[in-house]
């Protein structure tokens, strides 16, 4: 089953590196505050029927966690003003160091050697990705690597807090939680008016439906059964993706170092998950790791 959530997870971060293409082009055209409030009204609008599994509690803790999660989508769609998808999506990657930390420092949790030999692997591979960055560092460079700390706290409370709610229900609460956060905020700061253009109602669907409502579900799923440092190395896909469609969709282009750091950061997830999973096949069990 293990596999089977990883598989589940590298496909999540397949389409968020997707969108890193796609909302970079929204934004160019529609307000920050509007399309997120959308999207994540979108996202509410399709996961409602969890609302009849709420349990108070749900509502509170996911309410909570999704107020750190629109921190995060804040400071990276606010970023995709100032940078490329590319280093837009690199640099989100660095939520591999925080998510360990934050789970260390508000958990107190241990993780073994291999899994911290993996995100030293993914800290490295990112480095070499971002550092070498053609376009060098910008502003929205910045604001992003804000949200990579704000999408770490965001992996840690899941892994503690998942296993104890409905996976539907505490999905709901999050996105519930960052809709209202962003339709608050939005009359004061974009005039509220809907957007005109198709590629603009686009990405509000392809993001609202699939990148948040379908993609939140199924990462909430797997955190029930996996820690914040594995789930952290294999979300390291994601600026992997982002850099691949950046270069198909948007003209950015790597340089030999950032190929190499893609390279550790797949090696990363080899170590992280394929490995552990082949010893334990070959071992007959044993204690899962990093946990």
């Amino acid at each position: 089953m293990r596999l089977f959530y990883t598989i589940m997870l590298v496909g999540v971060t397949a389409v968020w590196g997707w969108t890193f293409v796609v909302v970079q082009d929204a934004i160019a055209l529609y307000g920050v505050l509007a399309f997120l409030t959308l999207r994540f009204a979108l996202a509410a609008v399709a996961l409602a029927p969890a609302a009849f599994r709420m349990k108070p509690r749900t509502l509170f803790v996911g309410g909570g966690v999704g107020v750190v999660l629109a921190v995060a989508y804040l400071f990276q769609t606010l970023g995709l003003l100032y940078t490329t998808p590319t280093n837009s999506g690199l640099l989100t990657g660095m939520f591999v160091v925080f998510a360990p930390i934050t789970a260390r420092a508000l958990f107190g949790v241990r993780f073994s050697r291999p899994v911290l030999l993996a995100v030293a692997l993914s800290v490295l591979g990112l480095v070499l990705l971002a550092g070498q960055s053609p376009s060098g560092v910008r502003f929205g460079d910045a604001l992003t690597v804000v949200c990579a700390a704000a999408l770490g706290a965001h992996i840690a409370l899941l892994s503690r807090y998942a296993r104890e709610h409905d996976a539907l229900a505490l999905t709901f609460a999050q996105i519930l939680s960052m809709a209202v956060i962003f339709a608050v905020m939005w009359p004061f700061f974009e005039p509220v008016e809907l957007p005109t253009e198709p590629s603009v109602w686009f990405a509000i669907l392809l993001t609202g439906l699939v990148a948040s409502a379908g993609a939140f579900y199924v990462q909430t799923t797997v955190q029930q059964h996996l820690p914040a440092a594995r789930t952290a190395v294999i979300l390291t896909m994601e600026p992997v993706f982002a850099a691949v469609f950046g270069y198909f969709l948007a003209g950015d282009r790597l340089t030999g170092i950032q190929f190499v750091g893609a390279a550790f950061v797949l090696s990363a997830l080899v170590l992280g998950e394929v490995i552990p999973l082949m010893s334990r096949k070959r071992g007959g069990g044993g204690k899962p790791e990093g946990v």
